[in-house]
């Protein structure tokens, strides 16, 4: 192979591994070739060393001659080809390697000699040995060479045959979804399972229904915050009706691609067809399904295809009889109206928080396969977890049998139970504070929390107050509604800002004013929020009942660019003043609460310091016995007085 033709391969080599650098696997062949190239000098060339040991075996030509007039030469082999004389001494013992001697490229006085020395000499050739060494260098370099080319074939097959299959759909489809899950699984929506029965019962004895001439609703759209069950309830549809079952996420219509998503939607609903009646599940539908024209400059034409496509599949000029798609999201404000209507999702159900009934009966589904204590009440668990969802109470129980097996315990504790709720809600435990003027002031603005809203009847009941830091709080007071509230009362929330500024009323009370901390940072925006909707929302202020300002609407959903001010600005500087008034008032009665209270404040306060966390049931009965003192201490005072002055 000529030196031309050699670098024309090594260039395509070059250019073939560039090429394929992107992937993991071309990658690998480089690094493979790479090797091979920087082998190649230390298989065929010849080391320092190599080097070394050859000159100590070897002779010069002059030296062969005298060798060879003193008769000490017993054989002589003549390679022509690499013009090298192996010479075998008289003395030379049979292991040992011959003497390699450079030759000339006449030798006929050496010849001469060795004839009238009557040495025995030959001639050999190596050609051979190097035409073998020289194919199995070239098969080095063609051998990687042909296997980049069939990796090459085999990428471009798999690109064309995802090219053919890229409009297709991506759902997935089971004959039969074992999903695992029944109605039976799934506790704390009973209005939803209700709804959602009927459908598979649609789907298993349509008859009922047809006799009596209704037909079966075309969508059901399950609303609901993250974490209620959406999704599971899906999984309990497919597990219960036994027909065939398509899944997908409304992300997996949309491409960078034109007409891609439209492409899928057409298909997907093709292959429903073909095995009708069937169930067609579309989870997080506003990926898809959000409003049309929508944003600065219209929307995403792609996005609005595949809604168009998806809105004409599910009721436009032609029927699709038995396929009932269940959408999930909880996004309902963003979707298109047109997807809303009834003929396309007949039913709209809620799937909300659970309440206490529901938290107790998702307690007992997610409690079967742990092992907990028997000293542990549930019921006691569902009361103090308000507006946890399904999912928050299964991590609930997760969290708490992994601090179990942590404390290498055999069940479920009441501990583990207090542990795991408070990191779910607050996040993980911290290093402690040690004793100093920072954990005592923590300690006054928690203490500072807790005593307002217990001494404030309209608030909810102190549950727990800590010094222990969790997530990026150092210190937490917690509190729990003692009933289900769907609605608040102006004492409700006027109770709620007052205790919030419990804490920096605390710190301004002991400390003064120049030593109040940023710590009330986040407290302040809580109740400057509050008292403004108070004012500009539910109508609790001198202004009256007026609705001054609604949700602040998002421009990407047709929104206004600008937020609109709709009153003018004497009725803002008014809405200014009345929130500064609430927020005052508020902050004037926790202090007066706090210095009339300030010796209970004082002992809470060493106590706190000293054990870290305070209960909210000790909390409260400190506070009480505190309050049962002053009153008697009132009585007795106020006969001496009446008996000095009769």
């Amino acid at each position: 192979m000529t030196n031309s033709v050699k670098k024309a391969l090594i260039k395509q080599r070059c250019l073939a591994t560039s090429r394929s650098a992107s992937t993991p696997k071309r990658l690998a062949w480089t690094g493979v070739l790479a090797a091979g190239l920087i082998m190649l000098p230390s298989i065929f060339g010849v080391t320092p060393a190599l080097a070394q040991k050859a000159e100590r075996d070897s002779l010069s030509y002059g030296e062969l001659i005298k060798k060879a007039k003193q008769g000490e030469i017993k054989r002589v082999e003549l390679d022509e080809t690499e013009q090298i004389a192996k010479v075998y001494l008289q003395d030379q013992k049979p292991d040992k390697p011959p003497l390699q001697v450079r030759l000339l490229t006449q030798n006929t006085e050496l010849i001469n000699i060795l004839k009238e020395k009557n040495v025995e000499f030959g001639e050999v050739s190596s050609a051979n040995s190097r035409a073998a060494v020289s194919l199995l260098i070239n098969l080095m370099w063609i051998l990687p060479l042909v296997a980049l080319m069939l990796l090459f074939l085999r990428r471009s097959t798999n690109a064309s045959s995802q090219a053919m299959n890229f409009g297709k759909s991506r759902a997935r489809f089971q004959m039969e979804a074992k999903t695992g899950v029944k109605f039976e699984d799934v506790a704390g929506v009973e209005e939803a399972k209700e709804e959602l029965q009927e459908v598979v019962t649609f789907l298993k004895q349509p008859e009922r229904f047809t006799a009596v001439g209704a037909r079966i609703p075309k969508g059901v759209l399950l609303i609901g915050p993250p974490g209620t069950g959406k999704t599971l309830l899906a999984k309990a549809i497919a597990g219960e009706a036994g027909v065939p079952f398509f899944s997908i996420s409304g992300s997996e219509f949309v491409e960078m691609f034109v007409g891609v998503g439209a492409s899928r939607v057409r298909d997907l609903f093709k292959k429903a067809k073909d095995n009708a009646p069937c169930l067609i599940f579309i989870d997080e539908i506003d990926a898809v399904g959000r409003q049309r024209g929508a944003g600065i400059g219209g929307g995403n034409d792609e996005r609005e295809q595949t809604l168009n496509q998806l809105l004409t599949e599910m009721d436009g000029f032609e029927g699709n009889t038995g396929i009932i798609i269940i959408a999930a999201t909880n996004r309902p404000d963003v979707l298109d109206a047109a997807l809303l209507r009834p003929g396309r999702f007949d039913r709209q159900v809620i799937v909300d928080a659970p309440d206490l009934k529901g938290r107790l009966e998702i307690l007992q589904v997610h409690a079967r396969n742990k092992k907990i204590d028997p000293s542990v009440s549930l019921d006691a668990i569902a009361r103090r977890t308000p507006g946890f969802t399904g999912a928050d109470l299964a991590n609930l129980l997760n969290e708490a049998a992994i601090l179990t097996a942590r404390r290498r315990k055999e069940a479920i504790t009441i501990l583990e139970i207090d542990d795991a709720v408070d990191r779910v809600v607050a996040g993980m435990e911290g290093t402690a504070l040690v004793d100093s003027k920072s954990k005592r002031l923590i300690a006054y603005h928690e203490v500072g929390h807790a005593l307002v809203g217990t001494l404030l009847k309209d608030h909810e009941l102190v549950q727990k107050v800590t010094l222990i830091p969790r997530g990026q709080a150092l210190g937490l007071t917690w509190f729990t509604p003692n009933e289900e509230q769907g609605l608040i009362s102006r004492s409700q929330l006027k109770a709620r800002i007052t205790a919030t500024l419990g804490g920096r009323a605390a710190e301004e009370i002991v400390f003064g004013k120049a030593e109040v901390t940023t710590g009330a940072g986040d407290d302040l925006q809580k109740v400057t929020s509050m008292a403004r909707q108070m004012v500009t929302r539910f109508g609790m202020s001198e202004l009256g009942p007026l609705s001054l300002e609604n949700q602040s609407g998002e421009v990407f959903l047709g929104r206004d660019w600008m937020t609109k001010s709709e009153y003018s600005e004497e009725i803002a500087a008014k809405i200014d003043s009345q929130v500064r008034d609430i927020i005052s008032h508020c902050y004037r009665t926790a202090k007066e609460l706090l210095q009339e209270n300030r010796i209970v404040l004082e002992r809470l306060v060493d106590l706190l310091s000293d054990q870290e966390t305070i209960e909210g049931e000790l909390f409260r009965k400190i506070v009480t016995e505190h309050a049962q003192v002053a009153d008697e201490k009132l009585v007795v005072s106020h006969s001496t007085l009446t008996q000095v002055n009769p």
